[in-house]
């Protein structure tokens, strides 16, 4: 199997499973796990940016949240 038909494969797999997959997204626990990731993910990049850029990252950080979990 190449790379392609695993790609192909996994598209197919992608699209049969879609609402499954827009279900679990959009779910209470995806939303807490997502908070837990994004805000770690904040915490590390303002550790190594200077201070005038933090508002930037959290607001990167609300904008990805937005499309995770279920608010």
């Amino acid at each position: 199997m190449g790379v392609d038909d695993i790609i192909n494969k996994g598209k197919q797999m992608f699209e049969q499973n879609r609402d499954k997959i827009e279900e679990a997204l959009k779910s209470e626990k995806a939303e807490e796990v997502s908070d837990k990731i994004l805000q770690g993910a904040a915490d590390a990049v303002k550790k190594v940016v200077p201070a005038e850029q933090h508002a930037k990252i959290d607001e990167v950080r609300d904008n990805v949240d937005k499309n995770i979990g279920n608010q």
